[in-house]
């Protein structure tokens, strides 16, 4: 008899990138419901280049910046790219500031040339474009020791040697960097009534997150690590109103709707009353709390996004969602119905000494800004 032998199939590496194995690129499109336009977003890990891609997916144009991004990038009224970037020196406050940092600032013609630079190393997170040319954006600066005193909740086991906790001041400065308008957050608000999560550690507070202007002149305010959104009255600096951890979770990017309510990405970390996470579009009455509208997936653990995120209210009612953590940037109806999703196909590590903070390779970004046609004249 003839002995058969049994030979292995050839080995096959498998994707590794969880995310890369699913669909990437377009994959959804509705064009009868869709807003349309362009979509902008920079990515994380993406080393500096910034792309926006027509409604069906394709790279309609990239641009090459000096630096990653810090957080986000967006066309401004005269078609040129305001940037966000990450700042190669910045300060050195405390072992997760490089994950939040920005403080490298540009404006760059569609043709990549550099008109504009603007520098602070105590930046982070967000920072607004205003329409008269400033720039509106957080620092941290220490916070004085008595006001740190009264800070509550967190981990004190995570508290930092030098015991100091950063705080924030949201700073505009002019064309010529100049600082025009500064506002000292403990001067308005007393850490004992704003608690800190308490799995979270203490050495940055409220971490001011998310910024925007109403049409009345109001300074939005997101504070991450104790769940909630304010509206500061620039003249006065007084907080006119607060919705707290009972309305909202860890959220980003509040934006003001034309009949006053609040459109904000509510990540959903630590959400009252919940002990599984999940993220939503949130839209709510600043004087009630009260929720106007809101999305969820249909399965509400398929969209969360622990960090970053963001969500812009489009020209035919819809609402762009940005699930950042994944790379997902989704558009959906009023009535909730998906009807474009576009998923970030390119993925990398975050560079030392960030990838001991947040592992493996990823194709997040910070927010994403759809555009309509006109906006993008120039292409």
């Amino acid at each position: 008899m003839t002995a058969h032998v049994m030979t292995r199939p050839e080995s096959k590496p498998v994707e590794q990138v969880t995310l890369r194995r699913r669909r990437t690129g377009l994959t959804a499109h509705d064009p009868a419901k869709s807003a349309g336009g362009y979509t902008l977003f920079a990515g994380q890990t993406a080393e500096g280049r910034v792309d926006l891609v027509d409604i069906d997916g394709t790279l309609a144009h990239r641009w090459q910046m000096p630096v990653r991004a810090g957080r986000d990038a967006v066309i401004l009224p005269n078609g040129n790219l305001g940037y966000n970037g990450s700042h190669a020196t910045s300060a050195a406050l405390y072992p997760a500031w490089d994950l939040w940092h920005g403080g490298d600032f540009y404006e760059a013609t569609p043709e990549g040339e550099v008109v504009w630079h603007h520098e602070d190393i105590f930046h982070h997170h967000d920072a607004q474009w205003l329409a008269n040319g400033n720039l509106l954006y957080t620092v941290a600066a220490p916070l004085p020791a008595d006001k740190a005193a009264r800070v509550q909740g967190g981990d004190p086991r995570k508290d930092g040697a030098d015991g100091v906790i950063q705080s924030d001041i949201v700073r505009e400065v002019n064309r010529n960097g100049e600082t025009v308008w500064e506002w000292r957050i403990w001067d308005h608000l007393d850490p004992a009534d704003f608690p800190i999560h308490a799995i979270f550690d203490r050495r940055h507070w409220p971490m001011i997150n998310g910024l925007s202007v109403t049409k009345d002149g109001l300074v939005l305010m997101s504070l991450r690590t104790t769940s909630g959104v304010i509206a500061v009255d620039r003249a006065s600096g007084n907080v006119v109103w607060h919705v707290g951890p009972d309305v909202v979770a860890q959220q980003h990017t509040p934006v003001e709707m034309e009949g006053g309510s609040i459109l904000c990405f509510d990540n959903g970390n630590l959400r009252q009353g919940s002990t599984s996470p999940f993220s939503r579009a949130l839209e709510f009455d600043p004087k009630t709390g009260a929720t106007v509208w809101s999305y969820t997936d249909p399965m509400p653990p398929s969209f969360f996004s622990p960090y970053m995120g963001g969500c812009q209210r489009l020209w035919n009612g819809n609402t762009l969602i940005c699930e950042s953590a994944f790379g997902r940037l989704f558009e959906v109806t009023p009535e909730g119905q998906t009807v474009w999703e576009y998923v970030i196909p390119d993925f990398a590590e975050y560079p030392a000494p960030l990838s001991k903070f947040i592992l493996g390779a990823h194709n997040s970004c910070f927010r994403a800004h759809r555009y309509e046609p006109e906006q993008v004249s120039w292409l």
